[in-house]
């Protein structure tokens, strides 16, 4: 069975995130000074070949943890959908 997954990967609350911070920053200059808090993280999709929901559900999170995010500085979710 064909599945897709959908990941977010966020940098983690506790942590500074420069690029979230210039952004939130230049929000003034556009009139959008409402804005104030920006983060800014990573989406991925992944196309997976699996039996079952829970084995791409498996290797998604196996996916995550061994190379997509880095759990020093990101927390990430997902959702997997068959296709």
């Amino acid at each position: 069975m064909a599945f897709r997954a959908e990941i977010n990967i966020m940098p983690l609350k506790e942590l500074l995130d420069p690029k979230g911070k210039a952004v939130a920053n230049n929000m003034k200059s556009l009139n959008l000074g409402s804005i104030k808090d920006v983060r800014i993280g990573k989406h991925i999709h992944l196309e997976i070949q699996a039996a079952t929901n829970e084995e791409a559900r498996e290797l998604t999170d196996a996916a995550c943890k061994k190379l997509l995010a880095n759990p020093i500085m990101e927390s990430y979710s997902f959702e997997v959908f068959e296709i």
